[in-house]
């Protein structure tokens, strides 16, 4: 059973900085997609950013040069360093993990699209304030 759980989550002034991380556990692939998601208040869950086991990312353009993705194989984690962040930057931000194969192709919008996965973490609240 895979169990993603986030962390990381806070308030934080606009021009901060925050870091998200995301625990990942009960999973054996070695090829993987996984990715960092948001929703807010009656607006769709949206990707901000992914990158798979060989390290190669992609980013929702709003984020580009101030979020960046990253993972600790060895611990089984994925960070999201979230850097100058913005009032619209606030929102619940999920995690999520695809393993089966074809994986969402990194040369294509599917890893950002939320379809293109199958587990879930519970979510951490981000709060910008300006």
């Amino acid at each position: 059973q895979v169990h993603m759980v986030e962390s990381g989550g806070g308030s934080v002034q606009a021009g901060g900085s925050l870091t998200l991380s995301c625990a990942v556990s009960g999973y054996t692939a070695v090829h993987y997609v996984m990715g960092w998601f948001r929703q807010s208040p009656g607006k769709e869950r949206v990707g901000v950013a992914a990158i798979d086991d060989d390290g190669r990312s992609k980013y929702e353009g709003s984020v580009v040069g101030r979020f960046t993705i990253s993972q600790d194989s060895a611990k089984n984690t994925v960070f999201l360093r979230m850097n100058n962040v913005r009032p619209e930057d606030t929102a619940v931000y999920y995690c999520a993990a695809e393993f089966r194969t074809p994986l969402p192709s990194m040369r294509t919008a599917q890893p950002l699209d939320p379809q293109e996965y199958t587990y879930w973490g519970q979510g951490t609240q981000v709060t910008v304030s300006s």
